[in-house]
């Protein structure tokens, strides 16, 4: 939020929108940031930390519903889709995805305000997570899926980096096998620890992280997995 005011951010590639919704929502007293692309929109929700993200699906580098996903990973900001997608299909899939709201175009411009102002009502909800965990040499950023090891980037695949993200997220706490199992692979898999004990142990492999004698990621035996705080 600037100055008290909220923050906005538009993500659209069609510069006559942005302008349109630019004019529109600084009429009413609303901060704006903008963005023509998926990456840049992701960059600048971290960088603006807005109130509100507008959100286009037909991008020219991402999909909007991958925007979508990856800004959930690390953001719970309020997302009012504004697409000219109108199917059914598209709406539960992003309203399922994290979306608060969707709004087809071409749309009403008091209606899009009204809506606006409802996701913008205080709500209780809680303080944005942070958009990069640090655990001593370890960093991992969210918004741009990084992680590094001692200022150096370390590969990973997206299952592994997928683990890596929910332990961060829940840093010194303990992670169950069943929470990780189901979250990266689904309800149909809630036995198969084997696939943890994988990935786990590539991920200590390519964190140079001694099982015998973790400095980054704790087995809690029977129960689940641990990234250190230090």
């Amino acid at each position: 939020m600037s100055n008290g005011q909220p923050t906005i951010l538009v993500i659209d590639d069609e510069m006559q929108i942005r302008k349109f919704l630019r004019i529109s929502l600084k009429v009413q007293g609303y901060t704006i940031c903008e963005a023509a692309t998926g990456r840049e929109g992701l960059a600048q929700a971290a960088l603006c930390r807005p109130d509100l993200v507008v959100l286009d699906l037909g991008l020219p580098d991402l999909d909007g519903q991958q925007v979508l996903r990856e800004l959930r990973e690390w953001s719970p900001v309020p997302v009012l889709v504004l697409s000219v997608r109108a199917s059914e299909g598209e709406k539960v899939l992003s309203l399922d995805g994290g979306a608060n709201d969707y709004v087809t175009k071409p749309f009403g411009i008091q209606e899009f305000l009204a809506r606006v102002r409802v996701l913008l009502r205080p709500s209780g909800q809680a303080e944005p997570r942070e958009a990069a965990v640090v655990s001593g040499p370890l960093r991992v950023d969210f918004a741009q899926r990084r992680v590094t090891l001692a200022g150096v980037e370390v590969a990973l695949t997206r299952k592994e980096y997928a683990l890596l993200a929910i332990l961060a997220r829940q840093l010194g706490r303990v992670v169950t096998q069943h929470f990780l199992l189901k979250e990266i692979w689904g309800p149909s898999h809630l036995e198969d620890t084997h696939y943890l004990r994988v990935v786990i142990g590539h991920l200590r492999q390519k964190l140079d992280d001694d099982p015998a004698d973790p400095r980054l990621i704790k087995t809690e035996p029977g129960v689940g997995y641990r990234l250190l705080q230090l």
